[in-house]
């Protein structure tokens, strides 16, 4: 089953948080905010765009930063997020094959492990054409 989005009108949010639905429009215009459209054309604003919203008003108003600014924090936000569920699926990951990794690990003596992966081949290739 799908779960349904509640989502709320420009003059709703405007109400809501208290400022002019042209600062909304200034917001989406700037690239800050993209709230969906219906099929009449209406903006629809979700607890993520308004979750984000919050953000910007928070930034603005308290801190005073400007909305160049506010953007670059977003992006970075974005980033940041981004590289954190990489982190989670690497160490996931790891999490699932941790007893491979060290099974390959105690193949691997104390003097190979500082050697690079990209010079551990040609170290293998030569031991081998010695024996």
């Amino acid at each position: 089953m799908k779960k349904k989005v509640k989502v709320y009108t420009i003059s709703a949010v405007a109400e809501l948080y208290e400022i002019h639905p042209q600062t909304l429009r200034l917001y989406e215009r700037e690239g800050l905010l993209k709230p969906s459209r219906s099929e009449g054309n209406t903006r629809n604003y979700t607890d993520d765009d308004l979750e984000r919203l919050e953000v910007i008003l928070s930034l603005t108003r308290d801190l005073g930063v400007n909305l160049a600014g506010v953007e670059i924090i977003l992006n970075m936000r974005e980033k940041m997020d981004a590289m954190q569920k990489e982190f989670e699926r690497f160490f996931e990951y790891l999490r699932n094959h941790a007893s491979e990794i060290s099974h390959s690990k105690e193949d691997i003596s104390d003097s190979e492990a500082l050697i690079p992966i990209s010079r551990l081949g040609s170290l293998q290739r030569r031991r081998n054409n010695q024996d």
